[in-house]
């Protein structure tokens, strides 16, 4: 199994810290993003998207880090994520969540303040500032996103709501996100990234 990876991705690190958690081996393929490597003819043979993470676990070539949890969910991952229709759709639409709120606030709010892409950072903080309440709001009543024990939901959430400060999102005023993020460093197996440490 290879992981196409880029150490300071968001998404490339919620696959490497599911693999982690479920304890299983993966070979970790740099991507150089700044030379432009994902959108170089080789790699867009991997994804024709141009974007990372991509998972090769034999014959299958998997795109999109969401997808890439669900997947090593079900081939490894045991309750991660439900087979149930109820808590399967519990857990989706947090996925569903990660790829769009938390995308497009906190993590766009990231890359346009460490990266200097060109995103509206403006937009990108205010569009945190609608979801992480919301989040916080729910995180009061419960201790996982989804279910009473840790799912994918939570896993895939998680990055850019923890790098949000990177992006000039403050988390003091959430103490349940903070408490959350507390307990998923305390899982077995969790692994650090560059801006998130136990």
């Amino acid at each position: 199994m290879k992981l196409y990876d880029l150490e300071l991705s968001g998404n490339c690190y919620k696959v490497r810290l599911f693999l982690s958690l479920l304890d299983i081996k993966c070979e970790l393929v740099p991507v150089d993003f700044m030379a432009k490597e994902h959108k170089s003819p080789e790699f867009l043979q991997l994804n024709p998207l141009g974007q990372i993470p991509v998972l090769q676990d034999d014959d299958l070539v998997l795109r999109d880090s969401q997808a890439i949890l669900v997947y090593l969910a079900k081939k490894y991952g045991g309750d991660w994520f439900p087979n149930d229709a109820k808590n399967m759709g519990l857990v989706t639409q947090w996925l569903s969540t990660a790829a769009n709120e938390i995308a497009r606030g906190p993590a766009d709010a990231r890359v346009g303040t460490k990266f200097g892409f060109g995103i509206n950072v403006d937009i990108a903080r205010q569009k945190a500032e609608k979801i992480l309440p919301a989040i916080e709001k729910h995180l009061r009543l419960h201790e996982w996103l989804a279910l009473d024990y840790p799912t994918i939901a939570d896993i895939a959430c998680f990055p850019y709501i923890a790098l949000a400060p990177e992006g000039g999102v403050s988390l003091d005023k959430y103490p349940a996100i903070n408490q959350w993020c507390d307990r998923i460093k305390k899982l077995p197996n969790f692994i650090e990234m560059p801006g998130i440490s136990k």
